[in-house]
């Protein structure tokens, strides 16, 4: 799957000292499944390396980028090449994009913004408020956001589901195919949002009416913003609750009091998800529950990633 990242989190030297902000974890480790798209906005808009630093000034919602030392104003050159290339960017078919932080042109939040004798930290980089704007269901993060275990999974979790979306949608849809797809999320999107999924469930059910296509592109805007909601360990617990409902008849006493304890151990965040989860899936697994073995909940990404060991 493709993958937008500004290019000095890859080690490219393009920032404007010359040099890189190469981040592991962004390259290597995210790197093994992504297939990375770099961008450098400064640099393909027409800037040199190394070159003279720039900031944001004015305000915040809308502010200019400016030059530090001579003071020569250059937004308008970022804005004609933030056009050109976003649209570059919409035929690269992305399931999500890493910016680097703080940036005046990438940064996604919090980035300084000077004005009169101030500094503003609520500014976003000018590319990156166009990538927002351009691609608002489009997982988007800073690289210094997925340090946060909790940010890091909502994340990836996100972008691999996107990635099974745009799969679904390239593999002729059919309203029998979205029950299907949705079906084999509904535990994943019940530990993000039960509300939203319950409104999803609702709107699969009218798939067969006309104006098919267009309910395609709303379910996609449900999914994505349902997975915006992060699954805190209360949401986690409850679907491993539901998950257990299927084994009321085979679980013995103690095996229900062990699993009944290790989701209250995981709800108080005394262990990680991934504990009373490895047991719900030997269970799942030795009485066969191919409804729940379907479930995307149970691997929404490469356990190698390790993700749920940490919330």
């Amino acid at each position: 799957m493709k993958i937008g990242v500004s290019s000095c989190l890859l080690g490219e030297n393009v920032r404007y000292d010359g040099g890189h902000k190469h981040d592991a974890y962004v390259a290597a480790t995210l790197g093994a499944y992504f297939s990375y798209v770099p961008v450098c906005p400064e640099v393909e808009c027409g800037m040199t390396i190394p070159r003279e630093a720039i900031r944001l000034e004015g305000e915040p919602e809308s502010p200019r980028l400016f030059t530090v030392k001579t003071r020569r104003d250059v937004t308008e050159q970022m804005l004609v090449y933030r056009e050109a290339k976003l649209a570059e960017l919409k035929k690269e078919n992305l399931c999500g994009y890493i910016l680097k932080k703080n940036s005046p042109s990438c940064g996604l939040a919090r980035v300084k913004v000077y004005r009169g004798q101030g500094i503003v930290k609520s500014g976003r980089g000018i590319f990156a408020a166009g990538l927002v704007m351009s691609f608002p269901l489009l997982p988007i993060e800073e690289e210094g956001g997925l340090n946060d275990p909790k940010i890091r999974e909502n994340f990836i979790e996100r972008v691999f589901t996107y990635s099974r979306w745009k799969d679904f949608l390239s593999a002729n849809p059919t309203p029998k195919k979205l029950v299907e797809f949705h079906t084999c999320h509904k535990l994943l999107l019940m530990a993000h949002n039960p509300q939203i999924y319950r409104e999803m469930g609702k709107f699969v059910a009218t798939s067969g009416a006309p104006g098919f296509h267009e309910l395609l592109n709303r379910y996609e805007s449900m999914l994505m913003g349902c997975l915006a909601y992060f699954a805190t360990p209360r949401k986690h617990a409850d679907v491993l609750m539901h998950i257990m409902g299927y084994f009321k008849k085979e679980l013995s006493g103690p095996e229900k009091a062990e699993m009944l304890d290790l989701i209250d151990q995981y709800k108080n965040e005394t262990l990680p998800l991934i504990v009373p989860l490895t047991l719900m899936r030997h269970y799942i697994s030795k009485y066969d529950q191919d409804y729940l073995k379907k479930q995307v909940y149970l691997n929404p990404h490469p356990q190698e990633l390790m993700l749920r060991n940490h919330v």
